[in-house]
């Protein structure tokens, strides 16, 4: 193979890691997005009757740590507030795990369905890699790197 066929290759996949580095913003926002949205649903179906929940949780589930009331509780404010966290990625790390918590829980005393873990794969890559770029996380953390940049300049 020629010396410029192989510079060539090279030259393309350069620039297709520059693309898919370029796509990744985009595509943590959309992991986000799709989570957040398994978990919200879920949260507002147990709010919607909150005593069949707890019966849920009392009669089917029949969670091993809690008593049914906090833990139906529990688990529809998590899934409430942290599928909030997660689509406008606030706190995104810290959000991530009650939700790989209760993945867990579901997949191992419960339901045991490879669903759950597309969900901790997600959840995972989130807990690890962070929010990216489109994200609250991240415009705060310029907003304080700024700020302190601004103060380190006047003193």
């Amino acid at each position: 193979m020629p010396k410029s066929a192989i510079n060539c290759a090279v030259s393309y996949y350069i620039l297709l890691l520059k693309l898919f580095s370029a796509l990744s913003p985009v595509m943590l926002l959309v992991a986000r997005l799709v989570i957040a949205k398994v978990f919200l649903s879920s949260g507002l179906v147990k709010i919607e009757d909150f005593g069949s929940t707890v019966a849920l949780f009392r009669d089917e589930y029949k969670t091993p740590f809690l008593p049914p009331e906090i833990a139906a509780f529990s688990a529809t404010f998590f899934e409430l507030a942290c599928s909030c966290l997660l689509a406008i990625g606030l706190a995104s790390r810290l959000a991530t795990l009650p939700l790989l918590g209760m993945t867990a829980v579901i997949q191992f005393t419960y339901d045991q369905n490879v669903q759950h873990l597309f969900w901790a794969v997600i959840l995972g890559m989130i807990l690890t890699q962070g929010a990216g770029r489109l994200s609250a996380d991240y415009f705060i953390g310029n907003y304080q790197k700024e700020k302190n940049h601004g103060q380190t300049q006047l003193s």
